[in-house]
């Protein structure tokens, strides 16, 4: 890309009028703008600065306001569709960045009040400068906000949390050898670590700093991307036996070093040195370190030198998170127990490795490996976090939930900003071991902790898993909006327009709508068995068997060409369909699947799942008795409510009594909590 200048005072007009000519796609940025110019982004961004003294994300939100003050006093629009007219996705944070900007709400312009006091307030910088902390804690991004509610933090803990946020960058490589690099980025691993185990920290995830490898823009720009007040970054080599590191923390703010070293050590220091730099990041930000945190970031993981350079030759391939890489890994992390047979990190790593080379495949080959590999990694560290995430693992690998929750909560006393900890306990509690406020929760923690990694595919999957925690405790409108900002950074979500289309299904109970929008999401890639068998079911409901069957079939023989272990809970519906069908012989096959399924449950929808068991068998009253166990339950999904009636197995249930008083026990419970839940978010106004 050429670098062709726009010299003089009309570069700005320019830059404005690209600017108002893009002005309500959200997703024109520093990147697009920078294309429309015909300029690189870094030759841009000075420009911006040298002659507005503004950033250019800033320079650009800057225009969007403006243009966002001219249509409230020149139209009637209400103040959402203004926001989404000048390019806010979040009508909360037009409302947010309006007031920054302005010193009042877009709420107020046209309310009569004097225009000469609105221009004193915006032209006295001051005020801004003695008013910004509390304006920022008070309309702090939402997500921050509800996972601090949620886990009943008082507004000073949360205050010392942001304060306190750090990035630690990709350090560069600045040996000859370019071999070297995997040490280096075991010197960047070791820091990211260390100041992850600090509960005071709020550390990105390695993948939302991944990103910057290489990156030439400023430290305040990226500061700003990952929303952290600190960054650190470094460059090193390793000459012979010597290791050389320059390392910095970084204030955004200021772009100016608060800590900075120089250091010159023997390979065999290099431990000793990890703890420094963590020691030393955490004095020059007056972090508090309690004695348990000082004690992790203060173990060694091996003694052995050569073990531990095994290791991290490991690391990259494994943290490719591929197939291949793990493959690749394993056998280093091997050789590394080679020279240290009690090196648990290496055997945690191990473990974790073969879990995922064997997700999703019915037939596992790995479980016993994984477990060995796990209670060696426990037995040599019963305290690290890595060692709890294996033994964890291995009980999702068979399918003990319950088991693997205590030690991911227990793996995340050890690394409160493990991002795949929160993770793995959203997906448990979202599916396995269900509870809508768990689930919500570690959502909310996921999204605190990633949302800084701000790339168009990142930040759309954590929107999808906000949108998703929401419908299912049953706030529609607001999982509808973030599940709408997903598609928005980014279309082509693979999972986004199927969530969509039960959301609206929230919204209007149209099941043949419902099944169209499926359809046409399952056409676009008809090797989805997700989607496929959602097809399937809508038929289902509307007791249309035939087309039922036709997308049944073709979800049976895919699952079992492939040999994959997923959906269990619909093969009841599948018998009820091939029964339907005349095909008795396979009917009670998936019949007979579901009953050991049901037998094996041990989640909250088992008293559910029972009663639907016994309704295919027509035993009623053990049936309602069923459905009375489960009215006793709670934090179950919203779906229940939805289409739990739905189901032709509950027809002859319709008959009984007592279906409909239980009935309305079910979704008397879920609105109970609903409303507290939306009282609690209403009281704090985020929602």
């Amino acid at each position: 890309m050429s670098d062709q200048s726009f010299i003089g005072d009309h570069f700005i007009d320019q830059v404005e009028a690209l600017i108002v000519e893009n002005l309500s796609n959200e997703q024109f940025g520093v990147s697009e703008l920078a294309g429309a110019m015909n300029m690189s982004r870094s030759s841009l961004l000075r420009k911006i600065t040298k002659h507005t003294k503004l950033s250019a994300s800033q320079f650009i939100r800057k225009v969007r306001l403006q243009k966002g003050m001219e249509l409230l006093k020149g139209t009637s629009l209400t103040v959402s569709e203004i926001s989404y007219q000048v390019g806010f996705g979040s009508t909360s944070y037009f409302i947010k960045c309006f007031r920054e900007h302005y010193g009042y709400p877009p709420g107020e312009v046209g309310k009569g009040q004097l225009e000469e006091e609105k221009e004193q307030a915006i032209d006295k910088p001051h005020l801004w400068k003695r008013y910004r902390w509390p304006i920022i804690a008070a309309v702090a991004l939402v997500f921050v906000a509800i996972s601090f509610l949620l886990f009943r933090k008082k507004s000073a803990t949360s205050q010392m949390e942001i304060e306190k946020s750090i990035a630690v960058l990709p350090f560069k490589n600045e040996s000859s050898d370019s071999t070297n690099v995997y040490f280096i980025n075991g010197l960047m691993e070791s820091t990211l670590t260390n100041l992850q185990k600090i509960k005071d920290f709020r550390v990105v995830s390695r993948t939302s700093a991944e990103k910057y490898t290489n990156n030439k823009m400023g430290i305040p720009e990226i500061a700003r991307e990952l929303n952290v007040n600190y960054v650190v970054e470094g460059s090193g080599q390793r000459v012979g036996d010597q290791v050389l590191l320059n390392i910095q923390l970084i204030e955004a703010s200021t772009d100016s070093p608060i800590w900075s070293e120089q250091y010159s050590r023997k390979l065999d220091d290099v431990f000793a040195l990890q703890n420094e730099v963590a020691k030393k990041i955490t004095d020059a930000v007056k972090a508090t370190v309690t004695p348990a945190e000082l004690k992790q970031i203060e173990k060694r993981p091996t003694e052995n030198l050569l073990a531990y350079d095994y290791y991290l030759q490991a690391l990259e391939p494994y943290y490719s998170r591929t197939k291949e890489g793990w493959e690749k890994a394993i056998p280093l992390f091997e050789k590394a127990i080679g020279q240290d047979p009690q090196f648990s990190l290496a055997y945690a790593k191990i473990a974790i490795s073969y879990y995922f080379l064997d997700a999703d495949l019915k037939q596992k080959q790995y479980t016993e490996r994984i477990n060995n590999f796990a209670d060696k990694a426990l037995l040599y560290d019963s305290k690290s976090a890595e060692s709890l995430i294996a033994k964890a693992l291995y009980y999702m690998q068979t399918g003990e939930y319950k088991l693997a929750i205590p030690h991911l909560e227990k793996a995340l006393e050890y690394n409160p900003n493990s991002s795949d900890v929160v993770q793995m306990l959203a997906t448990l509690y979202a599916d396995r071991v269900p509870n809508t406020d768990k689930y919500l929760e570690y959502a909310l923690k996921g999204v605190q902790l990633n949302i800084a990694a701000n790339d168009s595919i990142t930040n759309s999957f954590i929107y999808l898993g906000l949108g998703n925690a929401l419908i299912q405790n049953g706030f529609v409108d607001e999982a509808l909006n973030y599940i709408n900002r997903s598609l928005d950074y980014n279309p082509h979500n693979y999972y986004a327009p199927y969530l969509k289309s039960y959301i609206l299904y929230a919204k209007d109970g149209n099941l043949e709508q419902t099944k169209e929008r499926l359809v046409t999401e399952w056409a676009k890639d008809t090797t989805r068995l997700d989607i496929l068998q959602e097809v399937a079911k809508f038929n289902y409901y509307q007791e249309d068997y035939d087309s039922a069957f036709y997308y049944y079939k073709k979800f049976v023989e895919a699952r079992e060409i492939n040999d994959l272990d997923i959906y269990p809970q619909e093969d009841i519906k599948i018998a009820y369909v091939y029964k339907k069908m005349g095909l008795d012989a396979q009917a009670a096959t998936f019949f007979n699947a579901y009953a050991e399924y049901c037998e094996a449950d041990q989640s909250i929808y088992k008293s559910a799942s029972t009663a639907v068991k016994y309704a295919y068998e027509g035993k009623i009253d053990k049936a309602i008795e069923q459905l009375k166990v489960f009215s006793t339950q709670d934090n179950y999904q919203y779906w229940v409510l939805l289409f739990m009636e739905k189901d032709p197995l509950f027809k002859p249930l319709k008959t009984h009594p007592e279906f409909n008083g239980v009935m309305q026990k079910i979704k008397n419970r879920f609105w109970e909590k609903h409303n507290k839940l939306k009282k609690l978010l209403e009281n704090k106004g985020l929602i």
